[in-house]
């Protein structure tokens, strides 16, 4: 895997940091969940393509539809991006969804039973029963 430079990753993150902004703060598409996050985005190094990884806080079908409505409104959201940083091109950005968070909040539910099971096997071994 090929590590990233500090131009790029300074990169990255300015346009993770206006790519939340602008879906945030500019789309109106009701599709769109309102607990939409961009957790990553990883720009081309010769900066004509970009995937952004998108995090959505809901339900499967919350989650199909706002990928809908942000490939819909990719030309709207590239324009945007190109008016709000200086870059020689523009990307062409490629949503994809992103579920470890998800996937954490999942895991962490499951530890926090098995702990709390233990607590109890702990707690009925010391009264005898």
């Amino acid at each position: 895997m090929k590590k990233n430079s500090i131009k790029n990753t300074r990169i990255n993150g300015e346009v993770r940091r206006e790519l939340s902004n602008i879906i945030r703060g500019e789309i109106k598409d009701p599709r769109i969940h309102p607990m939409t996050t961009v957790v990553e985005v990883e720009v081309a190094p010769d900066l004509k393509s970009a995937r952004a990884y998108i995090s959505v806080l809901g339900d499967e079908k919350s989650q199909q539809d706002t990928l809908a409505g942000l490939k819909s409104a990719e030309g709207y959201i590239r324009r945007a991006l190109a008016k709000s940083i200086n870059l020689r091109n523009t990307p062409e950005i490629r949503f994809i969804l992103d579920q470890s968070i998800e996937y954490g909040v999942n895991m962490s539910k499951f530890i926090d039973d098995v702990n709390r099971k233990e607590d109890e096997d702990d707690e009925n071994d010391q009264t005898g029963e």
